[in-house]
């Protein structure tokens, strides 16, 4: 979990940071990693399709390859 926080701290934060959003890890359990959205992420039609895939992405790559992320 600590790897997982420390990918969305460096990469994934600040690129949703640039557009006003944010994410909360709700739970990480089973390769499954539960988030929500915040600020401009939260009512942005595009964080439920490629805001998430950039998510997963990244976090397949730099963690998982059987990674799952999903909106809480």
């Amino acid at each position: 979990m600590d790897e997982i926080n420390a990918i969305i701290d460096e990469t994934i934060r600040p690129a949703l940071q640039r557009d006003g959003g944010d994410l909360q890890v709700v739970s990480y359990e089973d390769n499954v990693l539960s988030i929500k959205y915040q600020g401009a992420c939260g009512g942005c039609p595009h964080a439920a399709m490629g805001t998430l895939r950039f998510i997963e992405q990244t976090l397949k790559e730099k963690v998982n390859p059987n990674i799952v992320v999903k909106i809480a």
